[in-house]
Order: C-alpha cells, then structure tokens, then sequence
C-alpha cells in the first residue's frame, strides 16, 4: 500500500514492488489521477487499484485502508509519503494552525495508517512500514519550520516503532529525501529510490536511509540565515 501516492516517489515505489510480484493498492485524494496511475501500472503488469481518499481525513484514510484489504488482502508492505500541502512557515511565523496542518498530515496520517495496517502484520509476525520524511526532519531549517517540525516528529516515532517492533519480525524503517525526485537524476530518479525501497524491505536491517546530500542542504541553511528577511521557500 502506498499512501501518498503520486507520479514521483510514488511511482517509482509501486513499480520497484510490482516488479517483485507485488498487487500494489494506491492511496490519495484524486480519483481521476489515480486511475491514471493504476493504468500506466497495468501497461507494465503490475496488479494495482486505486482508494482515493483525503489522509488528513483519518477516517476516510482507514476506509480506504479497509477496502484495500478487502480487495487485495492484508497489507505486507505500507509505505507512507503524502505530497507537501499547506502552508510552510518560518520558525517566527509559525502559528498553531500552520503546525497542525503539517502534524496532520505528516504524523498524525502516518500513525492512522499504521494503526489500521499492523494487527494483521502481528498476527502474521511480519510486515514491512517505509515512513518518509524530508530532509528538514533531521537538519533544522528556519524557512521549512512547521514542516520540520511534523517531519522530525515522524521520523522520531518511526525509530521508535522500529525499535518496538521489530522483536515481532516487523521492519519499520524511514526514508529522508534530501533532494528533488528527478527523472534521470542518479540516485534522486524515482525508479532508483523505489529499488532502495524495496531493498530496505527485503534486508529489513536499515532502519534508516537518506537520499541526497545532507551537507548541501547543511550549506543552504547556513547560506539563507545570513540573508535576513530572505523569503519563505
């Protein structure tokens, strides 16, 4: 299952897994570009089905979950990416409301979805939980502070789930992307960051990996906070 779902990061999961033999079910909240990913799937043939649904509805998140597991069965791989919506904030101008709305979506989705997926990975005493982040989860940025704030929150509790679960023969792991998703861009092409997906799922033993380049983004945020009232990226 992939909550998130979308032309980029997305993709390149469902068809690192698909070619592994795996049915491929899609969460995100547009019908009409979900069945346009189920289709370009299935010129590949790879078994997918959409389920639209909006993640910072949780209720609809674990319907949509529920009828997952109602056409394909239980969920042996999840791996939660939404795309950045919302507003983003810098550290000063953050507000409650700003922050919610990355907490929602970021945390409070990802523990929505694993709460539905992970009674059955127990009964089964296996599953797999890809969790990603971005690169201000781990490398504070004044001008990405709500989402920061939510990614290094999420990033915090999937270590912390690894750590829990994994005595039960359930991998959790997270993903930083310190980079654009490009076409043909190296290690940043989607295609090659689902095959690191899809390794993280059959080694089981990283509980971490990072796309991109930590210290570049290390040299930006130096870089912007000596440019006072520099704009909000």
């Amino acid at each position: 299952m992939i909550v998130g779902a979308g032309p980029g990061l997305g993709m390149g999961v469902a068809r690192a897994f698909g070619r592994h033999g795996f049915r491929v079910g899609l969460i995100a909240r547009t019908r009409e570009k979900l069945d346009a990913l189920v289709g370009e799937l299935a010129g590949l043939g790879v078994d997918a089905a959409a389920f639209p649904a909006d993640i910072r509805d949780r209720d609809a998140l674990t319907g949509a979950l529920a009828a997952a597991r109602r056409t394909l069965g239980p969920v042996d791989v999840l791996e939660y990416s939404p795309s950045p919506t919302g507003p983003i904030t810098g550290a000063a101008r953050t507000t409650v409301e700003s922050a919610t709305a990355q907490f929602e979506l970021n945390v409070l989705g990802a523990i929505s979805a694993v709460g539905q997926v992970l009674p059955d990975m127990r009964a089964r005493g296996g599953g797999t939980v890809l969790l990603t982040t971005g690169v201000s989860s781990t490398i504070p940025a004044p001008f990405l502070a709500n989402v920061g704030a939510a990614m290094a929150g999420l990033r915090n509790w999937a270590h912390a789930l690894h750590a829990e679960l994994a005595p039960e023969g359930i991998h959790v792991g997270t993903v930083t992307i310190a980079s654009g998703i490009v076409p043909g861009g190296g290690e940043a092409d989607p295609d090659a960051i689902g095959a690191r997906y899809y390794r993280m799922h059959q080694r089981r033993d990283p509980v971490e990996e990072v796309v991109g380049d930590l210290d570049a983004f290390r040299a930006l945020v130096a870089q912007r906070a000596g440019r006072p009232g520099a704009p909000v990226g």
